[in-house]
């Protein structure tokens, strides 16, 4: 007998477990699928986030970070450390442990709410009928009311450097590093490449970034991003800017790494190399071909301003459809699907969705850059605090950037904030 259900969600990561827990919450009856299985072959819930992005980068940022101050800056504080040393077996096992943990967290919560958690390959049928592939090949097909499709993104490979999961990897690859890496390439200067770079820059990597862009972080405020690129450069990070790569050649335990830059043709060796130029939505074999969702030509599901599809009652979100991929947007837009499912007038302000970097100094915003809003021509007043005056800051050692908040100059409105 065919399953039937208020909500199925296709997807376990941010967006999806999320959506699922709060449609349970909410009284619908809620399945959630998800494919994704740990080393041990175990269903592995909570997405990229969880288990090769967010949490795991964030364990060996604070590592790193923390052997950084041991080897560097205890002494301020009257501590004195030895010989400080770094066991990347350790600092990898912890990353593994806490990745476990929130992951088998999810599964806890599924069962205290109610959710049926499907393990399997979902795909959208006809009429809201969503096929289950399980890992033996079998299938199974379930009915809906409602599907929210939250099947997420995967990093994006680029031709130049094909990834080996060895010598090239990506980002997922970057995490399991068994020891650090002499010499460490990172192609990408965004969030990614910068935190994985800063991690083994931390541990005594010589790390070379290498943007396609001329301009660096310029999704950032200006301010931001001069500051940010001077105090990773003094991090050990060599950024180059405009350094587009060509090519790439595998040789026993490095690779050489072909570019272009304003002076021509370089070349560069590393002892790894991390591809970090961002990731792709994961659409294929998501729709069956008489599903009657729309996607654009890059792979992203078409949706209105309420996350709905093409097709009603099918609802995306998350990294599936435009916009930052940010697992707290994805969260949100869930909520926001299962309000409006249960007839709320939920909606969501996008101004209001935070991005962070987690380098260090971290930073972050929220709202419009000071160059965006004079591109449109508002007036704006700037006040800019530095922390190099916070008693707070002065205190904990650690001066460096500053606050920065825009105002519109005639309402004095808020409109971005920025802090590194």
């Amino acid at each position: 007998m065919t399953q039937k259900f208020d909500v199925v969600v296709i997807g376990a990561g941010p967006g999806g477990y999320v959506a699922a827990i709060k449609a349970a919450q909410l009284g619908l009856k809620t399945a959630c699928i998800e494919k994704y299985t740990d080393a041990e072959g175990k269903l592995a819930l909570g997405g990229t986030c969880l288990n090769v992005g967010c949490i795991p980068s964030k364990a060996l940022l604070d590592s790193s970070w923390k052997y950084k101050e041991a080897k560097e800056s205890f002494n301020v504080h009257g501590i004195s450390t030895g010989d400080v040393q770094m066991d990347v077996g350790t600092m990898v096992g912890r990353k593994a442990g806490i990745v476990k943990n929130l992951t088998s967290g999810v599964a806890t919560l599924f069962k205290a709410n109610g959710v049926t958690s499907i393990q399997g390959h979902g795909k959208l049928l006809a009429g809201k009928k969503v096929e289950v592939t399980k890992a033996d090949g079998t299938t199974e097909v379930i009915e809906a009311e409602n599907v929210i499709l939250a099947s997420g993104s995967r990093p994006i490979d680029i031709p130049p450097a094909p990834v080996d999961q060895n010598v090239i990897v990506d980002s997922t690859g970057a995490l399991e590093f068994q020891s650090v890496p002499k010499r460490l390439g990172v192609i990408g200067a965004g969030v990614i490449g910068l935190e994985l770079g800063s991690v083994w820059a931390r541990l005594g990597a010589e790390v070379t970034v290498l943007e396609a862009l001329d301009t660096f972080l310029m999704a950032a405020d200006t301010a931001v991003s001069k500051e940010a690129q001077k105090t990773l450069t003094k991090q050990g990070l060599d950024i180059k800017l405009g350094a587009r790569v060509t090519g790439s050649k595998v040789n026993g335990n490095e690779v050489e790494v072909t570019y272009t830059n304003a002076e021509g043709e370089q070349k560069i060796t590393f002892d790894k190399l991390i591809v970090a130029v961002g990731r792709r939505p994961v659409t294929t074999d998501l729709l069956a071909a008489d599903s009657g969702v729309n996607i654009d030509e890059r792979g992203y599901i078409y949706v209105d301003d309420y996350c709905a599809t093409s097709v009603p009652g099918v609802y995306a979100i998350g990294d599936v459809v435009r916009g930052l991929m940010l697992a707290h947007k994805a969260s949100e837009e869930g909520i926001m699907v299962v309000e409006r499912i249960k007839g709320h007038k939920a909606q969501m302000n996008y101004d209001l969705i935070p991005s962070v970097i987690y380098t260090h100094p971290e930073i972050a915003w929220v709202g419009k850059t000071e160059q965006a809003l004079k591109a449109e021509g508002v007036e704006v007043n700037v006040g800019t605090f530095p922390f190099a005056a916070s008693g707070r800051a002065m205190a904990a050692n650690d001066t460096g950037g500053f606050v920065k908040v825009i105002a519109d100059a005639k309402t004095d409105r808020v409109l971005g904030v920025h802090v590194i």
